[in-house]
């Protein structure tokens, strides 16, 4: 099956990366920006993008819809495809490429093949394709997952787990509950250190014995607030993950609840694109524990 029109939803940081990927590959890279801000606008414009009207009229023209999106609105974005599905009889592939526990990758495949279409697993790791030197590592599972391959290349690399649908999915949760979960930890004690009067102390013992944590909490501290509401989400599906593995969710919603702290400062509003770099990590603390204070009260 030849993947000539390949339909990305949404145009955010990744899915903006990823269809910039394909469309430098020959393919057209659809796309519904009807009620979508002006940010989103500009990213899909920038990747070149073409604008569709309506779900009804992507799922026309689409050979294949990939879901890059917040992972709380992956289901629901499903639900409305497969509704277009339904009203239209077009029956592209769906992929799903979200932060997703292998759990809703299977309660999203039984929505999809109902509407009638094949569904891959998948989940993306490392930045957005031609957005780093490394390539992209999209791993995919599922008994149709072997399509994605000829999106293989030009910033990214399909990695194929096999049949079973929830593969992919699980690769992601584990990887990102070690990556944005570490990131929340660091970020969480340096807080605590702010807020207990003893930050000095602990940034000199920290160079001192654990200079590697001190200079991963300098790249990460000050820069997690512009995405840590897209990532309160995936620690809840980490969450899930680890549950149904028969262990305690309890890390990652600890993770959650310090992403939210990060997500209702003024910092939030930023993006990767717009951080202020000159930001220290003192200086972010002091936000940080400022509202920490605040959610204390409201409690």
């Amino acid at each position: 099956m030849a993947l000539n029109t390949v339909a990305v939803m949404s145009p955010g940081d990744m899915g903006e990366g990823v269809g910039a990927s394909i469309k430098g590959q020959g393919k057209d890279v659809i796309t519904v920006l009807a009620g979508r801000s002006d940010v989103t606008r500009m990213r899909a414009e920038r990747a070149g993008f073409r604008d569709v009207p309506d779900l009804e009229t992507l799922v026309q023209e689409a050979d294949i819809v990939l879901s890059v999106m917040p992972p709380e609105l992956a289901e629901p974005l499903a639900r409305d495809v497969a509704a277009a599905m339904t009203a239209t009889g077009a029956k592209p592939v769906y992929a799903d490429l979200n932060a997703i526990s292998p759990g809703t990758s299977r309660r999203i495949a039984e929505i999809v093949g109902a509407a009638g279409a094949d569904y891959i697993d998948g989940g993306i790791i490392g930045w957005a394709p031609l957005k780093s030197e490394k390539a992209s590592h999209i791993y995919v599972s599922g008994p149709h997952a072997a399509l994605m391959d000829e999106l293989d290349g030009n910033g990214k690399e399909i990695r194929q787990l096999g049949d079973e649908v929830g593969r992919a999915s699980a690769v992601k949760m584990v990887y990102a509950s070690v990556t944005k979960g570490t990131d929340s930890l660091l970020t969480n004690a340096y807080i605590a250190a702010e807020a207990l009067g003893i930050r000095d102390v602990m940034e000199a013992e920290w160079k001192e014995s654990q200079p590697q944590a001190l200079a991963r909490m300098e790249q990460r501290v000050s820069v997690l607030p512009a995405d840590a509401g897209r990532w309160i989400g995936e620690m809840e599906e980490i969450s899930a993950t680890y549950a149904a593995a028969g262990l305690t969710p309890n890390f990652h919603k600890g993770a959650a609840d310090l992403y939210r702290l990060l997500n209702s400062t003024p910092f939030a509003a930023e993006t990767r694109e717009s951080i202020d770099r000159s930001r220290t990590m003192q200086e972010s603390v002091s936000v940080y524990v400022d509202y920490l204070g605040d959610r204390k009260a409201a409690e």
